[in-house]
């Protein structure tokens, strides 16, 4: 059982639907730069979200997202994240993140003259964050 001294309230939201909101006793994801851990009273940080799971640490357990690209605002007694996507593991298609992981890893390889890079790359990321979401679960 969770403190209620450790809660605070936690909320996801996309441009489709509020996809999350509760309470966590901590939450973590990852930022562009790099993977953060939150609990209550954090000092104020607004960030870039990067492709990666989320973690929240609930009363009750773990829940496990998927989060694309967006923004962060931690704040003493709540955090925000804006994501452009955030995907539960059951909502993810096993098979479609592996063909797009093996359609971004062409891609690289094959370093044509008008590849874009950094789309290639973030897609890749993407791919792999769903596959590792969905192995997570």
């Amino acid at each position: 059982m969770a403190d209620n001294e450790k809660m605070f309230q936690v909320k996801i939201i996309t441009p489709d639907r509020i996809f999350y909101t509760g309470e966590a006793e901590m939450i973590e994801f990852t930022t562009s730069s790099g993977q953060i851990g939150v609990y209550k009273k954090h000092i104020p940080l607004t960030t870039v979200l990067a492709p990666g799971a989320v973690i929240i640490h609930e009363a009750e357990g773990e829940k496990v997202a998927a989060v694309h690209a967006g923004f962060a605002e931690v704040l003493p007694e709540r955090v925000t994240l804006l994501a452009e996507i955030a995907e539960w593991a059951e909502e993810i298609d096993l098979s479609r993140a592996e063909a797009a992981k093996a359609r971004a890893e062409e891609r690289l390889q094959a370093k044509a003259a008008d590849l874009d890079l950094a789309r290639a790359e973030f897609a890749l990321r993407k791919a792999l964050t769903r596959i590792g979401v969905k192995d997570m679960k």
